[in-house]
């Protein structure tokens, strides 16, 4: 079952998909990492702005290492930003910082999607590895039903990925919208940069979804083809 040929026949796209997302979001941000915004902001200094003008009073600004690990966390309402975003003046650093705090405005706003994929994490924590175990388990002793038992928990995986696109996207519309209004990005092409550093992260998220499904999919078919035997 570990070398089964139909995983790879459903999985193979996929990981292309998701090798083709990554190789994506590298280049746009390489590429809008050389251009220098118009504003000179680093994204730290329009972090410290746009939370001035947003009335995100509380929000604390942390350093974090690595390459693009910026993210927010709600549990202590602190914005995390990479050396490279906090310290580069670049559009894409200006691109991403905005995309976070753009998830602290969710979060000050009770952004309903935000609330209900945060309430699905432990769920889903649990749920991926108990619905793999039950689906072996229903699979090595032929009991059906505790498959399909397994596939319903596994499930929540799809479901979390679902519910996490518009979770992506409209923090990806308020960070375009703060930037324009604020003028920190003032010119259509720097806009056109700040479009393409946001579109290409959000397809990863739209890659992770296919790739859950796909998964889904084979154990659906895995489980099918044992009834049927």
């Amino acid at each position: 079952m570990f070398y089964d040929s139909r995983y790879l026949i459903y999985m193979i796209p996929a990981f292309i998909l998701m090798a083709l997302t990554s190789w994506y979001v590298r280049a746009a941000y390489k590429k809008w990492s050389r251009v220098a915004a118009g504003s000179r902001f680093t994204g730290y200094e329009a972090t410290r702005r746009l939370i001035a003008s947003s009335g995100l009073h509380g929000l604390q600004i942390q350093g974090v290492p690595g390459e693009m690990t910026d993210h927010y966390d709600p549990r202590n309402k602190t914005l995390f930003l990479s050396q490279g975003v906090a310290n580069s003046a670049s559009v894409a650093a200006l691109a991403i910082a905005a995309h976070e705090l753009g998830h602290a405005q969710q979060d000050a706003q009770e952004y309903f999607p935000l609330k209900f994929r945060g309430a699905l994490v432990p769920l889903v924590n649990i749920g991926s590895n108990l619905g793999w175990i039950l689906i072996m388990i229903g699979l090595f002793l032929q009991w059906t039903q505790i498959a399909w038992l397994g596939v319903l928990v596994f499930s929540g995986g799809a479901f979390f990925a679902l519910v996490t696109l518009p979770v992506e996207f409209n923090a990806s519309s308020r960070a375009k919208r703060m930037l324009a209004e604020s003028g920190i990005i003032q010119s259509d092409a720097e806009m056109r940069g700040v479009n393409n550093v946001l579109n290409a992260a959000a397809l990863t998220y739209v890659a992770g979804l296919v790739t859950a499904i796909m998964q889904l999919l084979y154990y659906v078919s895995l489980i099918s083809g044992r009834s049927r035997d």
